[in-house]
């Protein structure tokens, strides 16, 4: 062989070097996992490497095996085993077979609850068997050659150990993938369901929604105009039968005030159609001066102007959930108009109590650099303007001399609905789309996500059959439940 030949590498991935680089990577992706799961699933998982520890090592102090080394190897590779079986399941299924054929029958009683763990864990179920395939074969192999130098042997002991596969391995085999399947679709059951009434209740609620909005608009536009009609004409009624007739006055003034209360209580009704979130507001901690402080000072940082504020609300003043929301909603909606149309100006937000209700004032000066606006349609003033109208308050709002913009608000201490201003118009109030996520093709995963595959069909999903892989599950298991027990009982009388 020449210098060069020596010289040249290897094929990759073989030899000492790249055999201890796998251990060491391996070795590391286990602790991060370890590290990354959640401390109760550790220390669950701790408690069941020990009680598979405990029932391979004790009873060998009690009853001593032959081969006692073997016999404690053994225990330590199921417990290496059971360690696995979650995030390694393929490689716990394969490994389970020299256990089979071992010194220690006590261990035989932890084969199928690894097999039956890691292949509920292993998809699609046909990849299990075939997993589970591989180990029957090597348990087949692995009895041969053992009884290559007793001939006489051979029969009886690939008998047992075919039992033994049929009873440890098939059947825990088939436990488990029919549990493999029922975590799924229960997962997808539940999620499924969440949906559906999630989907209900917003339904639901946009039907409501836009049937009150109907309805507001439809009384609106036929009610609120004929009684407008008939509260100004019995207005100019009363005036002439003043003059004219004298005696009619008292029925006219009927006339007129019976109008002007309809009118106010037709007001009352569009505020609960179209509003009905405003009696549903408990205000908490809103309009408190914690709160408007806190506002100015989240504006004077966002803004980098001067915002001062001047509170004079005495303690003894009552004021109401709404009223409050209604002041938080004023003082946050002015230095937002304020940061949009004249960032960087002086700003002073007023919040004044009286015997009458409270007064808020939020004015600003010039905007430093003139026509620096990021325009806007004005829709906050008008929704702040029908909520105070609501409650039964006072707005405005408009330009200064001096080029600064105000915005005033009176509100009564406790909210009520009366005739001053406007009637509001209705507002079209739009339920969001449901938006459905898309799902991607179907395919044969390894592994299984809650949400990610297609919908099955309803007969699958379905209560019965979701139970009864379950129920199925657990029966498959009792033949081998008292082939254990039969062998443990053997073990100890022996």
């Amino acid at each position: 062989m020449t210098q060069e030949e020596r010289q040249l590498p290897g094929p990759p991935g073989r030899g000492p070097s790249d055999a201890v680089r796998r251990l060491r990577r391996e070795a590391a992706e286990i602790r991060a996992e370890v590290r990354a799961a959640p401390r109760r699933t550790v220390v669950a998982e701790s408690l069941v490497c020990a009680l598979a520890a405990a029932f391979g090592l004790i009873p060998l102090l009690l009853i001593p095996p032959d081969r006692p080394v073997l016999a404690v190897l053994e225990a330590l590779w199921a417990v290496l085993l059971v360690a696995a079986r979650r995030g390694r399941p393929v490689a716990a299924v394969l490994g389970a077979f020299p256990l089979l054929m071992g010194a220690n029958v006590w261990v035989l009683a932890v084969v199928p609850l690894i097999v039956l763990s890691a292949t509920r864990r292993i998809a699609p179920p046909r990849r299990a068997w075939r997993i589970v395939g591989m180990t029957c074969a090597a348990l087949g192999g692995l009895t041969v050659a053992a009884g290559l130098f007793r001939w006489e042997t051979l029969p009886m002991k690939l008998a047992e150990n075919a039992v033994s596969a049929v009873l440890l391995l098939l059947l825990p085999t088939l436990a488990g993938t029919m549990l493999g399947r029922r975590r799924p679709l229960v997962d997808l059951l539940r999620e499924r369901n969440a949906y559906l009434e999630q989907t209900r209740a917003l339904t639901a609620a946009a039907a409501r929604l836009e049937e009150r909005t109907r309805i507001a608009r439809e009384m609106h536009d036929l009610l609120g105009h004929r009684l407008s009609l008939i509260s100004v004409h019995a207005g100019a009624l009363e005036l002439a039968a003043a003059r004219q007739a004298p005696p009619l006055a008292g029925q006219v003034e009927l006339l007129r005030t019976t109008a002007g209360t309809a009118m106010e209580e037709l007001r009352e009704i569009l505020g609960v159609l179209r509003h009905a979130d405003l009696s549903d507001e408990t205000g908490g901690d809103r309009g408190t001066y914690e709160d408007i402080t806190a506002l100015v000072t989240q504006s004077r940082q966002t803004g980098g102007g001067s915002v001062e504020l001047v509170w004079s609300v005495p303690d003894t003043v009552e004021v109401g959930a709404r009223v409050r929301q209604a002041i938080h909603r004023v003082v946050r909606e002015g230095l937002t108009n304020v940061l949009k149309h004249a960032s960087g100006a002086p700003v002073l937000v007023e919040v004044k109590g009286t015997d009458a209700g409270i007064e808020v004032y939020v004015t600003n000066g010039a905007p430093r650099v003139p026509g620096d606006s990021q325009g806007g349609t004005s829709s906050g003033l008008a929704g702040l303007e029908e909520r105070i109208s609501l409650l039964g308050g006072t707005f405005g709002a408009g330009a200064l001399p001096d080029g600064g913009f105000r915005v005033t608000a009176w509100l009564p201490s406790q909210p009520s609905h009366t005739t001053n201003g406007p009637v509001p118009s209705p507002s079209e109030a739009d339920a969001a789309p449901f938006s459905h996520a898309p799902r991607p093709p179907s395919g044969d995963g390894d592994t299984w996500r809650p949400g990610s595959n297609p919908p099955l069909s309803a007969q699958t999903l379905t209560w019965p059959r979701v139970l009864g892989a379950g129920c199925t599950a657990v029966l498959v298991v009792l033949p081998t439940a008292g082939f254990l027990i039969v062998l443990l009982v053997m073990a100890a009388l022996g």
